[in-house]
This record gives structure tokens, sequence and C-alpha cells, in this order.
């Protein structure tokens, strides 16, 4: 049996008895004379005529019977939370065991009930989730019903303002992704339904991170791929805590979209400063308008961005107001204000010195890492091998001739001090 998510339903009775107690369920909103029908037409269906096999032996007539009971399901019902739940887990136990989880009929079923509990007026969203949970907690972890099902569940939960109970998650989404026996285009599919789902609900950053994977599901020199790929880039320009377009940048799809309008504004993003993004701005502010680029806000992160690259190549050192202010095109006064920024987008961390009107800068962001990237590193690092050599050192030296703790630290971190200091 495939895996799945769930505990076994246990239902006491016969087969006709727990039917019977489904068609009660769903026929007591029913007027009279319709109840009455309807259990006519049960009994026809239950009945076992001589020579015929019993129901509980005969699967046409325990289908025929079942699917009495489903187009007869108008809704979640009229009963409370616990019976409401107990009527649909018993209903799906009996739909999996009737059909393959994945035939054609078990899918028109599953698609017929997502549709009723969806459009269910219920005032009580909590008993859907639970609902659509237990289903698709119900299909083995490989079944091609689960992206519906989950679909559904986003759909309840962002048209009653409740995303956040789904607590939808990256890692859960690619783990699901592994597992679904579905075609690669409806994986992008059910990619791009969670796009739409958190873009809709106003989670814009939640949902640039579904949008690179619906990218990367894409094949990058399809139409659907460039697509997706310009909205991928357009979405990192556009929100204010996306600050990585090295990533952006080495996927296929973004590299096919090189002729497209938003490409230069991309790398220059990913390569220069604040000067070559105002005199592309000058000349493109159609193509921002398009995109619903807002201009204050993409200075503010071109600026951000340019302050980390400077603060990488200061790592270690004094970094002057004079210089930040030169590289940002700002007003010395202004510094401390976008020095605080850059530090709370966790672009650097350094201190800020009045006094010498400096930051140290104690560490920061590269906007790419390459070759130039490296050698800066590698030299770092090397800095630090000799600096703690140092130490090693004079601990060496203060143990032999007798020193003692306070003087062996305090020579320590004199010497630390020094090499640490040189580096650059």
């Amino acid at each position: 049996m495939a895996p799945t998510d769930s505990v076994s339903v246990f239902a006491e009775g016969t087969f006709e008895e727990q039917i019977q107690e489904l068609l009660d369920y769903t026929a007591r909103s029913n007027p009279e004379d319709e109840r009455t029908a309807l259990q006519q037409s049960f009994k026809d269906i239950t009945k076992t005529d001589e020579g015929e096999k019993p129901i509980g032996e005969d699967e046409d007539r325990r289908r025929k019977v079942f699917n009495l009971v489903l187009n007869n399901t108008k809704g979640v019902g009229e009963g409370n939370e616990q019976e409401i739940e107990g009527f649909f887990n018993l209903l799906f136990s009996h739909l999996f065991t009737l059909w393959q989880v994945d035939s054609p009929e078990t899918r028109q079923h599953v698609i017929f009930l997502l549709t009723v509990i969806s459009a269910s007026p219920s005032d009580n969203s909590s008993v859907k989730y639970r609902i659509l949970s237990n289903l698709f907690n119900t299909t083995p972890r490989s079944s091609a019903l689960r992206p519906p099902i989950y679909t559904t569940l986003l759909q309840v939960a962002v048209a009653n303002n409740e995303l956040e109970l789904l607590a939808l998650s990256k890692s859960d989404v690619e783990r699901w992704l592994k597992e679904w026996e579905v075609s690669d285009e409806g994986k992008s599919q059910f990619l791009k339904t969670i796009v739409d789902t958190l873009t809709q609900a106003g989670q814009q950053e939640s949902a640039y991170d579904y949008r690179i994977l619906h990218t990367l599901s894409l094949p990058p020199s399809s139409p659907e791929g460039q697509s997706a790929a310009v909205g991928t880039i357009a979405a990192a320009l556009r929100l204010p805590t996306v600050f990585d377009f090295d990533a952006l940048y080495s996927l296929d799809a973004v590299i096919a979209v090189k002729d497209h309008e938003l490409f230069p504004l991309l790398q220059i993003f990913l390569n220069n400063g604040f000067p070559e993004f105002s005199a592309w701005a000058d000349s493109h502010s159609a193509v921002l308008e398009s995109y619903q680029l807002e201009r204050p806000q993409l200075e503010r992160k071109i600026r951000l961005l340019a302050f980390s690259s400077l603060g990488f190549d200061y790592i270690g050192r004094n970094l002057p107001y004079s210089t930040i202010a030169s590289t940002l095109h700002i007003d010395s006064s202004e510094v401390e204000k976008w020095t605080i920024d850059v530090i709370r987008a966790g672009l650097l961390t350094g201190k800020l010195s009045q006094a010498t009107q400096s930051l140290y800068v104690n560490g920061s962001s590269a906007r790419k890492f390459e070759r130039e990237q490296w050698e800066a590193l590698e030299k770092r690092l090397l800095a630090w091998k000799a600096g703690l050599a140092g130490v090693i050192e004079v601990v060496a030296s203060a143990h032999k001739w007798g020193g003692g703790v306070a003087e062996v630290v305090q020579a320590a971190q004199n010497e630390q001090g020094t090499q640490v200091e040189g580096t650059a």
C-alpha cells in the first residue's frame, strides 16, 4: 500500500448501515417527499433478490448506492462540526475502497466533492480545513489527487483571509513536488497557483520564493518560462527586502530574456550603483510604470546595495563617511541614517564613530561572488591564519617564560588585534 499521512477510519455497522447513515445525513434538510423517494431508491438498490449476490459482494451495486449518496451531497450539511467531519471521513473511506485511488472515477468524484465543499456556505471555515486536510492526508503521498485538494485548501483559506492557518512552507512544497506522480506541467501549474494565491492575499514577499521555484520548473526557452522569468525579475526589483540578484541572474530562464527591456536594470542592480541607475531610469520611465516599479524605492535599494559592496572592500577597516557619501551620492549628514538602514537590511555589520567620522566594518555582503570576491576572501583568510599563528606563538612564549594568565591573555589580544587590523 502506498504511504499516506492519515490514520484509518473505523466505523461500526455493515456496509448498508453505514451508507444508510450517510444518506440520512445528506437528506436532513430535504422536504419529506424527497427524503421518502431517496429512501426508496436506497431500498431498491440494496435489496437482494433470490439468486443475487449479497450487496457486500456486489461491487456494482455498492458503487451505485455510493453514487446515490454522492449525488445527494449538496454541501457540508447541517450537523455540528464533529458530525460534518465524521460524515466526510466515512464518505472518503468508502470512495477509496470502491475505486482505485488514482482511477478516472475517483478523480471525478474527488473534484465534485472539492467543488461542493469549497462552495458550501458554512459559517465555520475551520471544519472545511479539517475535511480537506483529512482528504489530503488520506490520499497516498504520490497521488495526483493531492495538487487539486491542496489547491482547494488554498482557495478556501484566501477567501476567508486565513492563509496563515495553513502554515504553508517552501520545504513542504519542494518535498511534495518530489513525491507527487504528476507531470512537470502539473507541478508548474501548482506552483503558479501558490504564487497567484499569495499575491492575491497581499503576501508578495512569500510569493517571491515560489516565483523562483515556478520559473525553475519551466523550460527556459518556452514562452511560459520567459514570461515567468520577467515576472520574477520585476518582483525582485519591486520588493523592498530582496537584495540577492546574483541568485536570480544565475537562472537559465532569466538569461534567456537578456533582450527584454528589464534585463539591463537587473544588471545594474547586480553590478552598478546610483549614477547608472539614475541614468537608466531617466530614459525608461515608461518601463518603470509598466511594471509598477517605484523609483524612490529602487533608489533606496541601489544605494543599499552599493553601500554593501563598498563595505565588502573595507571589512576589518574604517570606512570614512566621505567615501560613503560619495558612493551613495548623498550628503555627509545622511551617512549615519543610511548606515542604520543597511544594517537593518542585514547587508552589513559595523560600528559608527562620530569622533573619527568613520564606520568600522565587521562584515558585509557581496552582491555577487566571482573571482574577485573569492580572491578577497582568500586574502582575509590568510591574514586571519597569520594572526592566529601569531597568537599561538605569543601564548607559547608566555608559558615558556612563566607569564601569568592575565599576561598571556593580554599578550594574545594585543597580537591578534595587530594582525586583524592590518587585514584588507
